[in-house]
C-alpha cells in the first residue's frame, strides 16, 4: 500500500459534533474547547453553524462563540453557512472560510435542507460567490456520498453531478461524506477511483462516520488511493439530525493515534487532544465513544 508522509486533519467537532448532542454546551465551554483544539496543533476548526437556530438549537450561539474566541494566525476558522442570511453571520464573526452543504441524494437533500438538489444549487452559488467577494475560501460538504438512509444506494454518477456544479461554483474544497456509516474499503475505493479521474485529489477530503466500526478501515483505502485529508471530531463526537441511525464521527484522536503508528505526520499533539475529549466528555456528561479515549480512562483508573 501506498501512504503519503503527511496529512491535513480537520477538526469538525465544534459543529458537526455538538450540533446533534441532547446536552446544551454554554457558550464558554464551547469557546474553551476552541482553544484547547487551537493549542493542540490543529490548523483548521469548524467552530460552529449560521443554521437557523431553530433547526440546530445547539448552535445557536456560533456568532458569540466566533466573536469570544481567541484566534492564532495559522489556523482556518471555518461554519457553516446555508444561505445569505447565514453568510451575513460569518462575515460578522469573522469566519475565515465558509462551508457549504447538499446531499448525494434528493430525498436526503429535501429532508436536511427542505429544497431539491436542484432548488439547492443557485442557493449555495450566490452565498460561494458573495462569500468569495468578502475574502473568505469556500469548503463544500456532500452527504450521503456512499449511502443514504431513505434511498439506500447512491448512484456515484449523483455524487459527479453534485461535486461538478460545486466546483464550477468555486468551493476550493469537498468533502465527501459518509453521513450514515455504511461505507466498506472496496466501495470507498471504486468511488474514489471514478471521482479521482475528475478532480485534482487534493481539493477532496474524506469525512467518515463509525456507526459501523469501519471509518479507520475506510481512511486506509483513501490514503492508499491517494488523498490526504480527512475531517475528526474530537471524543467521536457528532450525528446528521436528518440521518436517523448516524452516530458520531471518526474520533480525531483514534485518527491521530493510527496515522501517528504509520509515521504519518499530522503536526498535532496527541496528548492535548486527549485532554480537550476528556474536557468535552465531562461537559457532555456520558462516555463518547472514542476508543483512546476509553483507554485513556481505563489507564487512569
Amino acid at each position: 500500500m501506498n501512504f503519503p508522509n503527511k496529512v491535513d486533519v480537520k477538526e469538525v467537532g465544534p459543529r458537526d459534533g455538538l450540533q446533534n448532542e441532547q446536552t446544551l454546551i454554554s457558550t464558554e465551554d464551547k469557546v474553551s474547547l476552541i482553544h484547547q483544539l487551537s493549542d493542540s496543533g490543529l490548523k483548521y476548526i469548524e467552530v460552529g453553524s449560521f443554521v437557523n437556530p431553530k433547526w440546530i438549537p445547539a448552535l445557536a450561539d456560533t456568532l458569540e462563540v466566533a466573536k469570544k474566541m481567541k484566534r492564532h494566525d495559522d489556523i482556518t476558522y471555518s461554519a457553516l453557512v446555508p444561505n445569505q442570511k447565514g453568510l451575513e453571520g460569518a462575515i460578522e464573526a469573522g469566519i475565515d472560510e465558509i462551508s457549504v452543504f447538499m446531499s448525494a441524494s434528493e430525498t436526503h437533500n429535501k429532508k436536511n435542507i427542505n429544497k431539491s438538489i436542484e432548488e439547492t444549487f443557485p442557493v449555495l452559488k450566490a452565498v460561494i460567490e458573495e462569500g468569495r467577494n468578502a475574502g473568505k475560501t469556500t469548503r463544500g460538504y456532500i452527504s450521503t456520498v456512499f449511502g443514504c438512509p431513505y434511498e439506500k444506494n447512491v448512484a456515484v454518477e449523483n455524487v459527479i453531478r453534485v461535486a461538478e456544479n460545486l466546483f464550477e461554483m468555486g468551493v476550493d474544497e469537498l468533502s465527501l461524506g459518509d453521513t450514515i456509516g455504511v461505507a466498506n474499503p472496496s466501495q470507498v475505493q471504486t468511488v474514489l477511483n471514478v471521482l479521482l479521474d475528475r478532480f485534482p485529489r487534493e481539493r477532496l477530503a474524506m469525512h467518515f462516520h463509525d456507526t459501523r466500526g469501519t471509518a479507520m478501515a475506510n481512511i486506509v483505502a483513501s490514503l492508499d488511493m491517494g488523498v490526504t485529508t480527512f475531517d475528526g471530531s474530537i471524543g467521536g463526537l457528532g450525528g446528521c439530525p436528518y440521518a436517523p441511525g448516524a452516530s458520531g464521527n471518526l474520533a480525531t484522536e483514534d485518527l491521530l493515534y493510527m496515522l501517528q503508528g504509520m509515521d504519518i505526520q499530522t503536526g498535532i499533539n496527541q496528548e492535548k487532544l486527549l485532554l480537550a475529549a476528556q474536557f468535552i466528555e465531562k461537559k457532555i456528561g456520558r462516555p463518547l465513544p472514542s476508543h483512546n479515549l476509553q483507554a485513556a480512562t481505563a489507564k487512569s483508573c
